[in-house]
């Protein structure tokens, strides 16, 4: 069958590999829709030792598709069913788990390999993280459960209220998503980005205003995001959705006092970013770090798909064939996409 090889930084190329059949508590699925991400982009571009430290290694983990078959002792799911599944499971047992932060367990079981004709989920995202989807929902449209499993993550950290004033920082994937499920919980949302394309895209996810930062400084930054909420004071809730640190500031300073920012992108490691001691104090910031997701989320995220509240279609910029994944990658990187569902 044909899937994609990850060997190192820039060197992603669909191969012909030997399909591996289930083994006990797994399931193997016939990729109908499997969709790029920015982890992806960033993996292809600079590698991540914790998705793949040993190469050559197989590549993606968004996807939906149809059950072939099934492992020894597997009874949930058979040949035929149309499914999704996350991208990890917790193992349930460390000390994160026990503490109910799953999100930080310390030996989560990943799935790599979804670029591909088919794909083997393992035992345990089979157990914990693996769902039956109906046919109501295109495989397409289901694809993205993960990344918005993190964002339901980011939500329900937020503390949004009916009517607070919230700013969504960055207008890619991730940053709809928030704008969309900030909605939901009835507030008023506001986008900003320095992609016309993408805050049109906000708008029709329910952002009742947008900001265009193309060409400002951080200060006329701040002063216009600030114009846009209730007297000039800042946001009740700023979510950060883009992973750079100068981004990470510009959250934190959008703050109204008493506010929350959601510092939801990951930046690259090391990475530093600096805060007003004297407004955290003065002003009563709460800062949160969001990562990942959990069976919770999981759950939560393929049931507003499924109910329609998130159309996963909406993310999709264009479908294309599986040999197209370098290109699309290359096309994210370049601002001509956001996120394509590729079709084996």
């Amino acid at each position: 069958m044909r899937a994609a090889i990850f060997r190192g930084p820039g060197q992603l190329a669909i191969e012909e590999v030997d399909p591996v059949p289930p083994g006990p508590g797994e399931v193997a699925v016939e990729v109908r829709a499997a969709a790029t991400c920015g982890t992806d982009l960033k993996s292809y571009r600079r590698g991540h030792p914790k998705l793949f430290p040993v190469l050559p290694a197989r590549f993606g983990h968004e996807f939906a598709g149809v059950v072939t078959s099934v492992g020894e002792g597997v009874t949930r799911f058979r040949p035929g069913m149309r499914v999704v599944a996350a991208n990890t499971a917790p193992c349930g047992a460390c000390w994160a788990c026990t503490i109910n932060r799953e999100s930080l367990c310390e030996n989560l079981q990943f799935l790599n390999g979804a670029f591909a004709e088919e794909v083997t989920i393992p035992a345990a995202i089979v157990a914990r993280n693996t769902y039956e989807i109906p046919e109501s929902l295109a495989f397409e449209a289901a694809a993205p459960l993960e990344p918005l499993a993190t964002v339901v993550h980011g939500i329900d950290e937020s503390g949004i209220r009916l009517g607070d004033t919230v700013v969504v920082h960055g207008a890619g994937p991730i940053g709809l998503m928030f704008v969309r499920l900030a909605t939901l919980r009835g507030a008023n949302v506001v986008s900003v980005d320095q992609s016309a394309f993408r805050l049109g895209e906000a708008e029709r996810a329910g952002a009742k205003q947008t900001v265009d930062i193309t060409g400002l400084d951080a200060d006329d930054v701040l002063e216009a995001i600030r114009s846009t909420t209730p007297g000039g004071r800042g946001a009740d809730v700023s979510i950060e959705a883009v992973g750079l640190p100068q981004v990470w500031e510009q959250a934190v300073r959008a703050l109204r006092p008493g506010g929350t920012a959601v510092l939801f992108g990951g930046t690259p490691k090391g990475a530093m970013f600096g805060v007003d001691s004297s407004a955290m104090h003065y002003e009563e910031y709460t800062l949160k770090g969001v990562f990942h997701h959990t069976p919770k989320y999981v759950q939560t995220a393929v049931n507003l798909l499924i109910s329609g509240q998130v159309d996963g279609m909406s993310l999709i910029s264009e479908v294309r064939p599986l040999d197209a994944l370098v290109e699309s990658l290359e096309d994210m990187a370049a601002g001509r996409g956001s996120k394509y569902a590729l079709v084996p």
